[in-house]
């Protein structure tokens, strides 16, 4: 199996009401790109929470910023200075509750969405409705990891592609039942979609093309590990 992935160049601001479907395709086909069965369109979460409106302008100071910070915060798990660690209504948990100024207007703070996969299960049907190919689609974030530096994108809202693949009860190469095996496949491609799209670049969506996965589809809120399985908390 060979995976390709395609930056989508040309995607300007967007604001609340763009239709993110016709974005996406007028940019691809600006590309001389288009759809194709099986495709699976990232995106960051930023378009489209800024396409949903869950954006707040006239922040203006620290303290107006932390006080948004914890409000879109259902628990606190560690501080440290400026920093914190803190679960969202969602049950990612996240610097800040996924507050992000980054490639935000100054004054201007971007919230994560209200359902992001509601959100993903939305912009893929528009895209199938509009282009008639089968896809799927993943919203991603940027989260750090507890016990290594450096960031990596998730994925919070999943349609149309598998979350995790079970290998529990299979067997490994030497024969060997695998008993706790679950792969997150949504999260390794928000990550590989991130290799071309960058934190700096301006690139909001990428394709990953030439996945063939056998798993049935999920959902980013499968990905959340519930509270009896967390052993940190």
């Amino acid at each position: 199996m060979t995976v390709q992935l395609i930056p989508i160049k040309g995607i300007g601001e967007v604001t609340k009401g763009d239709d993110l479907a016709s974005v996406i395709l007028e940019s691809m086909a600006a590309g001389g790109l288009s759809l194709q069965d099986r495709d699976v369109v990232v995106v960051t979460h930023k378009i489209v929470s800024k396409a949903e409106g869950a954006v707040v302008t006239g922040v203006e100071s620290e303290s107006e910023y932390r006080q948004i910070v914890e409000g879109q915060a259902v628990s606190v798990l560690r501080r440290r200075g400026d920093l914190m660690i803190a679960e969202t209504r969602h049950g990612f948990v996240c610097a800040n509750a996924g507050v992000d100024r980054s490639n935000a207007a100054p004054g201007t703070v971007v919230l994560l969405p209200e359902d992001p996969d509601r959100s993903a299960h939305k912009l893929r049907n528009r895209l199938e409705n509009t282009t008639g190919k089968s896809i799927g689609v993943v919203i991603t974030d940027t989260f750090g990891r507890a016990w290594r530096r450096g960031v990596v994108d998730f994925a919070i809202g999943v349609s149309g592609v598998p979350s995790i693949v079970d290998y529990r009860g299979l067997e490994d190469m030497q024969g060997r039942v695998m008993e706790v095996t679950e792969v997150g496949i949504a999260d390794e491609i928000a990550a590989a979609a991130d290799l071309v799209m960058g934190k700096a670049d301006g690139i909001p969506v990428s394709i990953v093309r030439g996945l063939d996965l056998k798993a049935p589809p999920g959902r980013g809120s499968d990905l959340v590990r519930p509270p009896e399985e967390d052993l940190f908390r």
